[in-house]
């Protein structure tokens, strides 16, 4: 029987291999209960063209004064910020299509509030 993260890294492998026949670069998510990571890798997957998370003091200053949630990376505010520097970062490297890699994640909460923050801020995928 298959463990819960063993499904979603077999879920992960599923779309990875879907993407890898697009030939473009590729918007891999990674959460855990505490941060969300957001990495750009290029086409062939050899290296990584930019990342973003809330363990950047950028984004953890930009936190700070929200409510409730100041400060932390695991909500959906922290998400939406990493959302939007990822795309910035990506728009700098002169990258403006994606392939959206949730990694096996549901697209849901923190990892739909990344991607939407994403494309409003001109990233296309």
């Amino acid at each position: 029987m298959l463990t819960k993260k063993d499904q979603r890294v077999r879920r992960s492998q599923q779309t990875r291999r879907r993407i890898a026949l697009q030939r473009t670069a590729r918007l891999a998510v990674h959460r855990t209960n505490l941060h969300i990571y957001a990495n750009l890798i290029s086409d062939d997957g050899a290296r990584v063209l930019a990342s973003a998370s809330t363990l950047e003091p950028d984004v953890r200053k930009d936190l700070a004064g929200d409510g409730k949630a100041a400060g932390k990376g695991g909500s959906v505010a922290a998400a939406a910020a990493v959302g939007k520097r990822i795309a910035e970062k990506a728009k700098a490297a002169g990258i403006e299509k994606v392939a959206f890699d949730r990694a096996g994640f549901a697209y849901h909460g923190r990892v739909k509030a990344l991607a939407e923050a994403a494309r409003e801020a001109g990233l296309q995928f």
